[in-house]
């Protein structure tokens, strides 16, 4: 309050010159024609302290304007705007209403194209689908290395599409999140059946140990985290095996015995985009697997953290306990 009265004081400067100067210029008049210079000093005294009073209350209105304005937020309305006193606030209330409503104009313009191309994108994947789901099938026909080969392949170009549909999705002005309780042991399966071929072409052993429990969450975005962490552990797994089990409460850990990460690169894995020293070995990383696992998570209520150690490998921690809410 203080300081801000201080710098109205400041703001009124000019005002106090002009002031003194007219005292200054009267006090002179008046002892040029030797008249009693407190006939001007006097009135001049009382007018000071009668402007110093106006300045300190009309500085307290200033205030509780300032504080109103200070308050608005981005739900700023019409009615939420000070009443206009002077031609200034006027001007300023016009100005603001209007770069309000361009606001809005431009933010509806935005989700609408959001939106749009959300649409778009999910077209596209589901139409991706249909030839990839053709080539499979082709492929299921014959069994060489070639065609297991291209078969792993498809399996990441999959991965790949739903990457996009994830990245997509998650600020969708659409809620696609369904919150059941299921039993994890399905899930976890579910999403290692889909990597049993590359298991078995890169000759890596799988431990799974069934957890037994039940958990509260969205099906299709939890398999859409852990086959992502199950891509990261088999990307950069050369050899050895890769475990996945629980830990009490209800902690999913997928652990594998992989080149591990860099201490350095640790609290930038979940970064958009960020790659770290693997991702400058290997070019085909784009940063965003982690990144969406983390804002899947978050979104679920679910926490993540990886622990990890060049050259012995790494273990995702997925917590999967949260507050009880009610089914749908």
């Amino acid at each position: 309050m203080i300081r801000f009265l201080l710098k109205r004081i400041r703001e009124k400067a000019s005002g106090i010159i002009v002031f003194v100067l007219c005292a200054v210029v009267f006090a002179a008049t008046f002892i040029l024609y030797d008249l009693p210079a407190g006939a001007a000093i006097y009135p001049s005294a009382v007018s000071a302290m009668i402007w110093l009073v106006w300045v300190i209350v009309s500085g307290i209105k200033a205030y509780e304007k300032h504080k109103i304005l200070s308050a608005l937020t981005e739900a700023l309305t019409e009615e939420m705007l000070p009443e206009a006193k002077s031609v200034d606030d006027e001007d300023y209330r016009r100005i603001i209403i209007m770069l309000r409503e361009a606001e809005r104009t431009r933010e509806t313009a935005s989700f609408a194209k959001f939106d749009e191309m959300v649409e778009y994108y999910t077209l596209w994947a589901h139409q991706i689908k249909t030839p990839i789901a053709a080539m499979r099938l082709t492929l299921q026909n014959e069994d060489t290395q070639l065609s297991r080969r291209l078969t792993a392949e498809l399996g990441r170009i999959e991965r790949y599409v739903e990457m996009v549909l994830a990245y997509l999705r998650l600020d969708s002005t659409t809620n696609d999140y369904v919150l059941r309780e299921y039993d994890l042991d399905p899930i976890v399966k579910g999403a290692v059946k889909k990597f049993s071929r590359e298991f078995i072409e890169r000759h890596l052993s799988l431990e799974l140990k069934p957890s037994g429990i039940r958990v509260l969450t969205d099906e299709k975005w939890l398999s859409f985290v852990l086959e992502q962490i199950i891509s990261n552990a088999l990307k950069y797994t050369p050899e050895g095996k890769i475990s996945i089990y629980l830990e009490e409460p209800a902690v999913l850990c997928i652990q594998d015995t992989g080149i591990g990460i860099d201490p350095s690169d640790l609290p930038r894995i979940f970064e958009h985009g960020y790659t770290g020293n693997n991702g400058r070995t290997d070019k085909r990383a784009s940063g965003l697997g982690l990144y969406l696992c983390g804002r899947v998570c978050k979104k679920l209520g679910h926490t993540l953290k990886v622990e990890s150690e060049p050259g012995i490998g790494t273990v995702v921690k997925l917590g999967l306990s949260r507050k009880k809410l009610t089914a749908e």
